[in-house]
């Protein structure tokens, strides 16, 4: 009588299993290690370097007052250090979540968004600065939840939009639910918190999603001009607002600005002399004298100006350089995709991060009122550089979707839409 076992499989010692295994290996390692575009390394390195500016100047801005208060110089670029070094691996984190993840959390990012914006009204909780009641005070911890709204209604936008794509050319269909919606978003900032500087990012997002939707422009203009006009009329109606407005436009010469510590324009003035007093290559890292007390916001809404004193004309090249780079980038990945919504988010994240920067230091420069928005990743602000770098995360995201290689190119030779 004879028995038989069952075959069983050799080991893989062979050469061919050998070679079998090392494959299945480095398919693996592909996946993480896969080839990425050019947009990618562009928005990350910007990114990048942009938060390390960041902390390079608001340690020279505060090392001074800080020292003055009895504290450690690196008091408030620790703390900043600290949500830089959260929001940095949350940023590549979200550059691995696909296109879909994105479109389900749309709707509830911004309900969630919203329910923690009204933090802000709740009563010890919410916390009142310069006029504007836009933050929440937490065991210590001060945070801004509008910079939250920014990208979630971003987010919603490119979702709604996407959704509506054959119905674009209906004002009806734009109009609801973006404008009912978007409306109370902007108004629980602009009108509960009185903050307008936030308040017109906001309506810049909602216009710019709309613009890189395809939606015709004589539906387009309805919109813009009742952004115009809302963004006009909280403007008037506040003292505190209009002050602000007259200073940078009106009394630039009066002799308010000027003296020792009063007028409206005060800081408006000694950010341009802080400006003046770097000249073309500045003063050198750490040596302005503007931040010795006479400019109050210097680590956040004016820390252009400290850059300009202490890196002069060159300085601030390079920091307009790198956030043109970043707009090219992303600008690319619009130019690039095929996904509607990949297209509506990333124009909104763009005329959030780019627009705001180019409102922040036309305001130092005194070509606009002041608005009091920060610099993006430069300004003091952990709430701000979080928000900044999760939505460059989003961007890192839909960069991963765009093809490497030969059909990248041709894809990118495909029109976009036409508009009538």
């Amino acid at each position: 009588m004879t028995t038989t076992t069952p075959p069983t499989r050799p080991a893989a010692d062979g050469p061919d299993d050998a070679a079998t295994s090392g494959f299945a290996a480095r398919v693996s390692l592909g996946r993480v290690f896969a080839p990425v575009s050019s947009e990618f390394l562009l928005v990350a390195s910007t990114a990048l370097l942009l938060t390390g500016f960041g902390l390079m100047m608001v340690l020279s801005a505060t090392m001074a007052s800080a020292m003055a208060a009895g504290q450690s110089p690196f008091e408030v670029v620790i703390k900043q250090a600290i949500f830089a070094v959260i929001g940095i691996p949350l940023m590549f984190i979200a550059s691995r979540l696909p296109v879909a993840f994105w479109k389900r959390i749309a709707w509830p990012a911004l309900i969630v968004a919203t329910c923690f914006q009204m933090l802000v009204f709740v009563p010890g909780l919410g916390v009142a600065n310069d006029g504007n009641q836009n933050w929440i005070q937490i065991g210590g911890i001060q945070a801004q939840p509008s910079e939250f709204l920014k990208l979630a209604l971003a987010l919603w936008l490119g979702y709604v939009l996407f959704r509506k794509q054959t119905l674009l050319g209906s004002w009806a269909h734009v109009f609801i639910p973006v404008v009912p919606v978007g409306g109370l978003v902007i108004g629980l900032v602009a009108v509960g918190s009185e903050d307008l500087g936030t308040g017109m990012i906001l309506m810049a997002i909602l216009l710019g999603c709309l613009f890189f939707s395809g939606v015709k422009l004589r539906i387009f203009i309805i919109p813009l001009i009742v952004v115009v006009v809302s963004a006009v009329f909280f403007a008037v109606t506040n003292s505190n607002r209009m002050a602000r407005i007259m200073s940078s436009f009106v009394n630039f010469d009066s002799m308010d600005c000027y003296n020792a510590a009063v007028g409206d324009c005060y800081q408006a003035v000694h950010g341009v002399w802080a400006l003046a007093n770097g000249g073309l290559f500045g003063l050198g890292l750490g040596n302005s004298r503007e931040k010795y007390g006479w400019l109050p916001a210097r680590s956040n809404d004016y820390i252009f100006a400290i850059l300009g004193e202490e890196l002069g004309l060159v300085g601030c090249a390079v920091v307009l350089l790198l956030f043109t780079v970043f707009a090219i980038a992303a600008f690319q990945i619009i130019r690039k995709t095929r996904d509607p919504f990949v297209r509506i988010v990333t124009g909104g994240i763009i005329v959030w991060i780019v627009g705001q920067a180019l409102v922040n230091i036309g305001v130092v420069l005194r070509l606009l009122p002041v608005l009091g928005v920060p610099l993006p990743f430069m300004s003091q602000g952990g709430t701000s550089l979080l928000s900044v770098l999760f939505a460059c995360g989003v961007l890192l995201s839909f960069a991963r979707t765009i093809p490497v290689g030969p059909a990248s190119t041709a894809i990118a030779a495909e029109p976009l839409p036409r508009r009538r």
